[in-house]
């Protein structure tokens, strides 16, 4: 089932012993649209850290009272690898983040999560690993922030549509399957959804994306509030 991104801002965040915050952002992988880590802002609790959690601590994303349970504890939580504020994150980072917690890396295997299309549920150990192993420095350009690309222009094959409005993601595979559009007055202020398979490339300099949609396929498309180009 498809969720609303939108509707995750803000909501709590808790470990198996306590709450540890509330989500900030998303980073998505621009070339497969998955979700790699929720941001969780920690308050008071780490002094403004940021977290970075992959949904291999969370399986199917599941929602309790607007609160987002993780299968660690905060211990395991605080004894992660620190990342700052700044993008794109390093693969250096992602290695030893991955380490600490005894997740297979998505970015080995042919699959969206690796070996495997979805995310797996896998609790850290009590001991996890901090050593470093000198990994390749280099940053990895195709994770985005989610927050970021709201507000980005998107030009169809023949014309201007509108602007990020939102995301709609799988709530198993944690892969952006739409992209929520807000078309403007020349189609009554509505929203569309557009599949982010019909995405052809984004342009971060400009804030643009472009679709392999045209406008006036859109403007023929069927009366109604929600849109579903390609349906």
């Amino acid at each position: 089932m498809l969720q609303n991104i939108k509707e995750l801002y803000g909501n709590r965040m808790a470990a198996t012993d306590g709450d540890i915050g509330h989500v900030r952002d998303f980073y998505f992988d621009d070339q497969s649209w998955a979700i790699r880590y929720v941001v969780v802002n920690t308050g008071s609790w780490l002094t403004g850290r940021l977290v970075l959690l992959s949904p291999h601590a969370f399986g199917q994303l599941d929602r309790n009272d607007q609160v987002l349970l993780v299968h660690l504890t905060r211990k395991q939580i605080e004894a992660s690898p620190a990342i700052g504020s700044h993008r794109p994150v390093s693969r250096q980072f992602e290695q030893e983040y991955y380490d600490h917690y005894g997740w297979p890396p998505y970015w080995l295997g042919g699959g969206t999560w690796g070996a495997d299309a979805y995310p797996v549920p896998i609790a850290a150990p009590s001991s996890v690993s901090t050593a470093h192993h000198g990994h390749n420095q280099r940053d990895d350009v195709h994770l985005r922030s989610t927050k970021d690309l709201m507000g980005y222009t998107i030009h169809a094959t023949d014309g201007r549509i509108g602007t990020v409005s939102g995301f709609r993601i799988d709530d198993r595979s944690w892969v952006i399957g739409e992209l929520a559009v807000a078309a403007g007055p020349w189609y009554a202020n509505r929203e569309i959804l557009l599949p982010t398979a019909q995405v052809a490339s984004i342009c971060y300099e400009d804030s643009e994306v472009y679709v392999n949609v045209a406008k006036a396929d859109l403007q023929r498309a069927p009366e109604q509030g929600v849109v579903h180009a390609g349906a």
